[in-house]
């Protein structure tokens, strides 16, 4: 399938509450599932965990369709509020982000780990870019990533701002 034209920036503070909101539309349907969702909650976890010197917005046609954010958080960074409004989904658009992310991490030689709700349909995405479990609980799945190629070369890990691509 042939990637929706799409484009990324940095986010903005401007941008949390648009953002709050696309994370309580995608993820409505698996907390429901799981008998966790609470409209004020899962707005106010993102404006909490909100840091826009980490994340960035993913447009298309000039609309929101997604964010996402890479936090260093010691000797890894962690792939946080990664979100594809419903219209976007299936795209390609997730895949293309994932893997200029990774990328960046495979060439700083950083180890990324994320967070997905048991059930929820990315769980696959991850696991096809290499994401495996490290743990699991009633409601949620840690999942890891070693780099890839810099180990391999001997070479020694690099650290720099990651973005996407």
């Amino acid at each position: 399938m042939a990637v929706v034209d799409f484009r990324v920036r940095r986010a903005t503070t401007s941008d949390v509450e648009a953002v709050a909101e696309l994370r309580a539309v995608v993820m409505r349907p698996d907390l429901e599932r799981l008998g966790r969702f609470d409209p004020h909650r899962v707005r106010q976890r993102l404006r909490d965990g909100f840091t826009a010197a980490h994340t960035w917005v993913l447009e298309v046609d000039d609309a929101l369709a997604g964010c996402v954010a890479l936090r260093p958080a010691g000797d890894f960074h962690r792939l946080e509020h990664f979100y594809l409004a419903p219209r976007v989904q299936g795209a390609g658009i997730g895949g293309a982000v994932l893997r200029g992310l990774l990328r960046r991490c495979d060439r700083d030689g950083t180890v990324v780990r994320l967070e997905v709700l048991r059930g929820s349909p990315a769980r696959r995405l991850y696991e096809r870019h290499g994401f495996r479990v490290e743990y699991e609980d009633a409601v949620d799945v840690s999942m890891v990533r070693e780099p890839r190629g810099r180990d391999a070369a001997g070479l020694p890990p690099r650290r720099g701002d990651s973005t996407p691509g």
